[in-house]
């Protein structure tokens, strides 16, 4: 089914305003996903203004992946004391999250705020550092996992609404997560809401439709503060596409590092003995750098697609291949139950939109796209992973796909 852009009959400021305060007056709570990015922060701004309005009350939620810009930390302690007056909660939280480190393929995932190591930095004071702080907390969960029950615990069994600051423009899968016929909407008048897994909490994106000009269009003209990070980013060089305010190992955020390097040269320090294959991702991983398969894709001569997924997984440690090869085994058996075969490759496989192809799996390997997001799989529950892995070993050999290493 085709998905269609329409266009508005207002401009995109007076659309966000007029969501956000829709959001106000028919919710109770209304609680915004913070970054300290700049499209969380023009959504914050907007947000708070309209609380002050409608006289109202928000609350704010900002995860700290430990190893972040200073000036980051500065912004987001600036914009809590800017709107004191509105804000009800401001939830800081230094808990130890698991998400992909996709540095290494000795160590494909890390946790920031792990107990027992040398952290980057120290949290604030005021952070929410205990484990039972939450009562869905568990030790080491996912991000997407905390974010998920984290709405549903902020709702309290009442209807509340989680403002999340994506833009559509920004990739196929935000704009799917926005755009998707299949998610549930508060109404049909509101396709910028989805309804969160719990049935409570409505997810509502106000600036889904900004332009990256709009966003620097706005902080121009309000004069009110971003992330003064993006200032230095600018005198660097970087890209604005490629300008990212958020944990710092990921497929893409990897294309930072070097600026830690180069802005914090004692953060950076702490950061390479913190995480494996961080000095490598910061001299390797740049915008411009074929190190990781990010945007050209070449295999060895005498190798097909899928030849070559096979030797990039034989000279992977086993544990790592092992986690691909059952991965890579269910994308296998899902086209063959719907009777086709991935193909060695075809047109716009390795975009954003999942094509499949065994060069699409190539380009997950090489990516170090250890939750095979590019397959569009989302990360196991680390409480289920043993079992999920006895489970895949038993399946590969009943289908007959990459079983016995091979």
């Amino acid at each position: 089914m085709s998905i269609y852009k329409y266009p508005l009959s207002q401009n995109v400021l007076d659309a966000a305003t007029e969501r956000i305060s829709w959001a106000l007056n028919n919710l109770p709570k209304v609680c915004i996903s913070f970054s300290g990015g700049k499209d969380s922060t023009v959504m914050l701004h907007i947000a708070a203004l309209q609380a002050r309005k409608l006289n109202k009350k928000i609350s704010v939620l900002f995860i700290d992946w430990e190893a972040q810009f200073s000036a980051t930390i500065n912004h987001i302690e600036a914009m809590r004391v800017q709107y004191q007056d509105v804000i009800d909660n401001f939830w800081w939280v230094a808990l130890p999250l698991t998400t992909q480190n996709s540095l290494s393929q000795f160590e494909p995932e890390w946790q920031c705020w792990q107990p027992g190591t040398p952290w980057v930095r120290q949290p604030p004071q005021d952070a929410i550092t205990q484990s039972d702080y939450f009562p869905f907390y568990q030790p080491g969960m996912t991000f997407e996992a905390f974010v998920r029950q984290f709405a549903d615990w902020f709702a309290g069994n009442r209807p509340a609404a989680m403002l999340v600051g994506i833009r559509a423009d920004e990739s196929y899968n935000r704009f799917l997560t926005i755009a998707s016929a299949r998610k549930q909407r508060f109404a049909d008048d509101k396709p910028w809401t989805t309804i969160a897994p719990g049935g409570h909490t409505w997810y509502v994106y106000p600036i889904y439709d900004w332009k990256t000009a709009d966003i620097w269009t706005w902080f121009a003209k309000t004069k009110l503060n971003y992330n003064p990070l993006y200032n230095l980013m600018y005198q660097a060089g970087v890209p604005f596409r490629y300008m990212r305010i958020c944990e710092p190992y990921g497929p893409e955020q990897r294309q930072g590092l070097w600026l830690y390097h180069v802005i914090e040269p004692e953060r950076w320090a702490a950061m390479c003995q913190r995480v494996s294959g961080a000095q490598s991702g910061g001299q390797y991983a740049g915008q411009d750098n074929q190190f990781y398969g990010h945007r050209k894709l070449d295999k060895p001569a005498n190798h097909s697609w899928q030849s070559y997924a096979l030797f990039l997984l034989e000279s992977m440690p086993q544990k790592t291949a092992e986690h691909y090869r059952n991965k890579i085994a269910v994308y296998l058996h899902w086209y063959q139950k719907k009777g086709e075969q991935v193909p060695d490759t075809q047109h716009g496989d390795i975009g954003s939109k999942d094509i499949p192809s065994w060069r699409r799996i190539c380009k997950v390997l090489l990516n170090n796209d250890y939750w095979c997001r590019m397959l569009s799989f989302s990360p196991t529950r680390p409480e289920h992973y043993n079992r999920y892995n006895e489970q895949m070993k038993k399946k590969r050999k009943e289908w007959n796909i990459l079983c016995n290493n091979n």
